[in-house]
């Protein structure tokens, strides 16, 4: 008699992170869920991660209504699960204790079943307060140890002795379970090491212990890892459903079906009723925007180990700020971080510190600019790492953050601290005139300014889609181009889809105005940029030299400031694009050279922007909220 795998489907959750950067409408994916229901599917993935914050920076929704209408759909007998980051919950910061054991009592009021927790470090303290919520809420807790391979040539934890020593610690501490999963979500932990790890921790735990597999096949590898995972004696393993699988994501059900033909195991599942199902699911994200990256295996992966999740996530952050063309440099300058970080595993929120420390040492020079995340995590406040971090790049985090290291309890420390928790959240949602609800709490202790704009009705739009309603008209009215066609454009490595189609051009899914001339020849010299923001023609750009002016005592907070053309002033120029979060500096006031002016957020850090000089702030030119680009002049400072 064959063995039965379970699985759970992570099309919903894991597929959308990994796949459209987590930017999917509730209301454009529920038939696919009830279609994977009459399928006979029955244990999903739908929110946490990536899909808690996402649905208010870029869907304009709200999470909790997303999962209610999930439960509506799916039925009341569905296993419902969510992921969670330990002491993080479903952010990057980590929380004080009363927003951990907020979460796990909100996740179970809006109809989850089960959450899955992990910690990014292996760090099995910050996982003992975490679980005990979510088992106290009534809710299934499955525990995790985190995996994944070390870029070639690397030392340092992340063997199976490793992770049986996490498992053992966390027995030790009588943190409740149901479940133990062993995650790889950058899918780069190697099939032996996989087969080792899990062979080991069933002698220790025995038959009777639920273990869960779960990896990606961005590297290639994921049929082999979940082959080796079943030999070793796993109960359970993770698989989405197309369009969102493969690639940076789970292998498809349907594909991990076939590969166990002919085996000692089978899956349980009618096929042809899987692939009905995944029909109308392809149709219910037929217009979405599929990036290309999302859809194929990396084979540098191993060398810069990032998440399905994250990969997308930041190559859409990347599209945002017309930087893509930069992402292979960034994932190249990642190994060097992970190796130097004490090797975290590369699963967020590690792998974004990883992520947005490379890209700091792409834009700003190497080490140059410490971010935030990865400095606080060297420095000891979210845990204790792997192996140790470098000591110089310790030394470099204290100087920047102008903190010290630290081995006291990340979650002691945010106890402490007054702009966390609910006293805080409530404070700020009273400033704000809103309503004080356990869930508004939430979302503005998770979400912060992003958050508290959705409260306000400010909220934004950042999905991407092939076809943009409210640029409709205005392809109606262009110039018609006599063919419509559509190529795939390779810029350092990097595809780029473009098309031409009704008087505009389509790049990766965002349409841009444009209209074509031959230069004059006393043009040749002066550089044109194309509006795009809809409006016709052009705007012929000012040429002048950039002089990048060092503030306060590193060059991390460097603002690009020039003379302005007639003398009058130095213009305050955004130094990298992103969305302008803050305005520090009022119109008309009085400031001093190195004094914080603006706070911009460009791959979910902050960054501020400094006075070069001492005058007085005019002419400020955007609002928080603006998507900016590098070289936008923000205001000027005269005398």
């Amino acid at each position: 008699m064959k063995k039965q795998i379970k699985t759970m489907i992570t099309a919903f959750r894991d597929g959308f992170q990994s796949v459209y950067g987590a930017r999917v409408f509730t209301e454009d994916f529920l038939p696919a869920v009830e279609a994977a229901v009459a399928a006979g599917l029955n244990h999903f993935e739908v929110g946490g991660g990536a899909r808690f914050q996402s649905l208010y920076f870029y869907c304009n929704e709200d999470a909790f209504d997303m999962m209610d209408a999930v439960r509506k759909t799916a039925g009341p007998s569905a296993e419902l699960q969510t992921l969670a980051r330990g002491i993080n919950v479903v952010g990057l910061e980590s929380q004080p204790r009363d927003i951990i054991k907020l979460h796990a009592k909100l996740f179970k009021k809006h109809g989850i079943t089960s959450i899955r927790n992990f910690d990014a470090l292996n760090d099995v303290n910050n996982l003992i307060y975490s679980g005990k919520c979510i088992h106290e809420a009534g809710l299934k807790h499955e525990v995790c140890i985190t995996l994944m391979e070390l870029p070639p040539g690397a030392t340092g934890a992340h063997t199976s002795d490793f992770y049986i020593e996490v498992l053992k610690k966390i027995l030790d501490a009588h943190i409740p379970f149901y479940s133990i999963c062993f995650k790889d979500a950058s899918g780069t932990a190697v099939p032996s090491k996989v087969y080792d790890t899990i062979k080991k921790a069933r002698k220790l735990l025995g038959n009777g212990t639920h273990l869960s597999f779960h990896t990606h096949e961005t590297a290639g590898i994921s049929i082999l890892c979940y082959k080796a995972a079943l030999e070793a004696g796993v109960d359970q393993i993770d698989l989405s459903m197309a369009p969102v699988s493969g690639g940076t994501c789970q292998p498809d059900i349907a594909t991990m079906w076939h590969a166990l033909r002919g085996t000692e195991y089978e899956l349980g599942v009618d096929i042809k009723k899987i692939l009905e199902a995944e029909e109308v699911f392809k149709e219910c994200m037929s217009d979405y925007f599929l990036p290309p990256e999302a859809q194929k295996v990396e084979p540098l992966i191993p060398f810069s180990p990032m998440p399905g999740g994250a990969l997308t996530t930041n190559t859409q952050m990347m599209r945002d700020n017309n930087i893509l063309h930069r992402y292979n440099e960034v994932a190249a300058a990642m190994s060097e971080v992970v190796e130097r970080g004490g090797f975290g595993t590369s699963v967020t929120p590690v792998s974004q510190f990883y992520f947005q420390q490379a890209f700091n040492n792409v834009f700003f020079g190497p080490w140059k600019k410490i971010a935030e995340g990865y400095g606080k995590m060297v420095l000891g406040y979210f845990g204790k790492t792997p192996a140790p971090p470098d000591p110089e790049i310790v030394r470099l985090a204290g100087e920047q953050l102008n903190l010290e290291p630290t081995d006291r309890s990340p979650i002691d420390i945010n106890d402490e601290d007054p702009s966390k928790g609910i006293k805080a959240a409530k404070k700020t949602l009273r400033e704000e005139g809103l309503a004080v609800t356990e869930e508004n709490i939430f979302i503005t202790a998770t979400c912060k300014e992003k958050g508290i704009a959705y409260l306000k009705g400010e909220g934004k739009i950042g999905v991407r889609k092939k076809t943009e309603e409210d640029t409709q008209k205005e392809r109606e009215a262009s110039p018609k181009f006599t063919k419509s066609s559509t190529y795939v454009i390779t810029v350092n490595e990097m595809d780029h889809e473009v098309s031409l189609s009704n008087g505009q051009i389509i790049v990766n899914g965002i349409p841009y105005q444009i209209k074509v001339r031959e230069r004059a020849a006393e043009e040749k010299n002066t550089p044109v940029v194309s509006d795009t923001d809809g409006k016709a023609g052009e705007r012929e750009v000012v040429q002048r030299a950039v002089n990048l002016s060092p503030s306060k005592s590193q060059d991390s907070g460097k603002s690009r400031v020039s003379n302005r053309p007639d003398g009058k002033g130095n213009l305050v120029e955004a130094p990298l694009p992103g969305i302008l979060l803050r305005i520090v500096a009022d119109e008309g006031s009085k400031v001093s050279e190195g004094d914080v002016l603006f706070i911009i957020e460009s791959m979910k850090m902050e960054t501020e922007i400094y006075a070069s000089a001492n005058g007085y702030i005019k002419d400020i030119s955007a609002k928080p909220g603006d998507q900016i680009k590098t070289g936008d002049v923000l205001a000027i400072i005269t005398a």
